[in-house]
């Protein structure tokens, strides 16, 4: 796991390429490179950061130049032993033992369709000496992040969009389209970007740069195809197919610890690495007294020791008691576009103390509920269905008895309150709009009510986005409809962007076994109706679990991968909310209305609805907000 950075026909290329490099240090602190080379009537510059994970001698540094070809990557490939025994057998040589070395020679031998054959996570550029062309390519999911900006036939490119607004941030100008998006979903879609001209290079495509300034674009993996293949083709040995990914993701050569909740998919990856890696340790989170009392948080610890003493894990337990003021604007810095979920947090202190121990590479259970139907809102949106076969004259009395009740007191939130505030808000909505709704921040109407009126297109924008999204599919079902669109957007715009961005941060590498081209594979081969059986969400995967772990663990209630967000808001960050709301940059520049801010804060306050989510958002959007527009105001000072 390392950083990229790089540019090619850019004016002042090498020292704007050792920028962006120095400016993503934290990716990869074991070493740095550059390669310098003409092309065409200008010059490619490839920078790298690295975290040296396999092969940690010299000859597995980069930029690594060999036959004509100059590579800087960022991954792991956990097919490269195989596709290294195919590349010996028609008569390559090598010099080392790094992914990096394999992935080189299997270009210059396949090119572009080696992409294919690669299995892992990955973004790399590559340049050939003898064409002078340069290529760009991102892994299948959309793990690994590629940012880039083109200009009159130049690009410039990094794994991280700070890099980027860090050297180019005068020039470059909020996309407010994106920040839409962002408050719409949580998060920056993947086919978005927070600034204007700057863009990420989609999953499972390439780009390929001419010295001529020709730009050609390539789709190698869509994922979906694969599900609609999927679903016509015979389900496979769920429980082997993710024991082969596990231990095919323990690829290293150092040391790798787990995540460890307590809950199925952790629980699951951990039993499976303990086979192959006796005494693996693993890391888990609890929180402190005084910040549980303000909402029921689950029981992880107690879990994660079960298994932890079951299988013979080192756990070492972490306690959340961070200084959120501080915290906050830096992980605004670190995440790159505005992204509200208070997890990113967790991830960041774990793989902190992860690395303070010497740990450099962690698995991580991310992406079984996307593929696996897990998710409350994929079994609230079931719910739904048979929700709106109920006479209006039970559901309106319903209806109006829940809206009236409090999701909270002073002390205490109710969950369970919240919950059914929250399912009747969609419940009687067609398909695409009542899943939208089950996840996204809020309805089209407070969305409007929130933002500058002038953004009312835009606004419409998104939301057809959203509809178009889900809708291009070939599914037969219902569910797996749900799985796919949350692989499409959920899974690489939030979940993957927070766990990569956080866990660099922190110079740590975050492994996903469940998020694998043949997982996936496996994941839709599976239907909708095996996947959620009564209340159970995820039941296929429950099932080959029981291969390994024990149904207390297997069927222990979900819990979730969150932060004590109703205390931090009614301890710490009220002053900075209130501040937020009277004098942040948001208000005063009109992209937000204070008054609409000023209800959600009333209404959080006094227990009528649950808005600590949305404020915490509201909060990191602040933050992000003020570092984009004061890199704008220093350009405009200095000129």
């Amino acid at each position: 796991m390392c950083g990229i950075a790089g540019t090619y026909l850019w004016p002042g290329g090498g020292r704007l390429t050792d920028c962006l490099t120095e400016a993503i240090a934290h990716r990869g602190p074991d070493g740095a490179g550059r390669y310098t080379h003409r092309a065409g009537s200008g010059e490619v510059h490839l920078g790298h950061r690295r975290l040296s994970i396999i092969d940690l001698s010299a000859t597995g540094a980069q930029p690594m130049v060999a036959e004509g070809l100059a590579l800087t990557y960022n991954g792991e490939l956990y097919n490269a032993p195989e596709l290294r025994a195919e590349l010996e057998s028609a008569g390559a040589r090598f010099r080392g033992t790094s992914d990096t070395e394999v992935l080189l020679r299997a270009w210059r031998r396949w090119g572009t369709a080696c992409l294919p054959k690669l299995r892992g996570m990955f973004a790399f550029a590559i340049f050939d000496e003898r064409t002078g062309e340069l290529v760009l390519a991102r892994d299948q999911l959309g793990i690994k992040p590629l940012f880039l900006l083109r200009r009159d036939g130049g690009i410039v490119f990094a794994s991280e969009l700070k890099a980027l607004a860090g050297e180019l941030g005068g020039s470059l100008q909020v996309d407010e389209a994106a920040l839409v998006a962002s408050l719409l979903y949580y998060w920056v879609p993947d086919g978005r970007c927070a600034f204007r001209g700057a863009e990420k290079l989609p999953p499972g495509s390439w780009l390929r740069c001419g010295p001529d300034g020709r730009v050609d674009r390539g789709s190698y993996w869509s994922i979906r195809d694969v599900a609609a293949e999927a679903q016509h083709r015979p389900q496979p040995d769920l429980d082997a197919v993710i024991a082969e990914s596990t231990r095919k993701h323990l690829l290293s050569d150092v040391p790798v610890a787990t995540f460890l909740s307590g809950g199925l998919d952790s629980s699951y990856l951990t039993a499976l690495a303990a086979r192959h890696q006796p005494g693996i340790s693993a890391y888990t989170i609890g929180f402190r007294a005084e910040d549980a009392k303000f909402e029921a948080m689950p029981d992880d610890l107690r879990y994660a020791r079960q298994v932890a003493e079951r299988f013979g894990v080192d756990l070492h337990e972490i306690e959340i008691a961070p200084d959120v003021l501080e915290l906050l604007p830096r992980m605004a810095y670190h995440l790159d576009e505005p992204i509200g979920d208070p997890a990113a947090i967790n991830t960041f202190l774990i793989c902190s103390a992860a690395k303070a121990a010497g740990i450099k590479v962690m698995l991580s259970g991310m992406g079984a509920d996307e593929l696996f139907a897990g998710y409350r809102k994929h079994l609230a949106n079931l719910l739904a269905l048979r929700y709106q076969r109920l006479p209006s004259t039970v559901r309106r009395p319903m209806e109006s008895l829940v809206n009236r009740m409090p999701v909270a007191t002073s002390r205490r939130g109710f969950r369970s309150i919240r919950f059914a505030k929250r399912f009747l808000s969609f419940a009687g909505l067609p398909e695409e709009t009542a899943f939208r709704r089950s996840y996204t921040m809020y309805d089209h109407a407070e969305l409007l009510s929130l933002l500058n009126p002038d953004l009312a297109p835009t606004v419409d924008d998104v939301l057809t986005e959203h509809a178009d999204t889900y809708h291009d599919n070939e599914l037969n079902d219902f569910v797996n409809r749900m799985c796919l669109a949350d692989a499409r957007l959920f899974l690489p715009g939030l979940n993957l962007a927070y766990t990569d961005r956080s866990s660099m941060a922190a110079s740590t590498e975050v492994r996903v076994p469940f998020v694998d081209v043949e997982v996936v594979k496996a994941a839709f081969s599976i239907p909708g109706s095996q996947k959620i059986v009564g209340r159970q969400g995820k039941f296929a995967l429950k099932k080959a679990a029981t291969s390994i772990l024990p149904d207390e663990i297997v069927y222990r209630p979900k819990g979730l991968f969150s932060a004590p967000l109703r205390a931090w808001m009614s301890r710490d960050l009220a002053p900075l909310v209130q501040e937020v709301v009277n004098d942040g940059v948001l208000v005063s520049s009109g992209f937000l209305r204070r008054e609409a801010l000023q209800r959600l804060v009333d209404e959080d306050a006094s227990g009528r609805q649950d808005r600590s989510k949305h404020l915490w958002h509201v909060l990191t959007l602040e933050y992000w907000y003020r570092g984009a527009t004061a890199a704008r105001a220093d350009k405009d000072r200095a000129a």
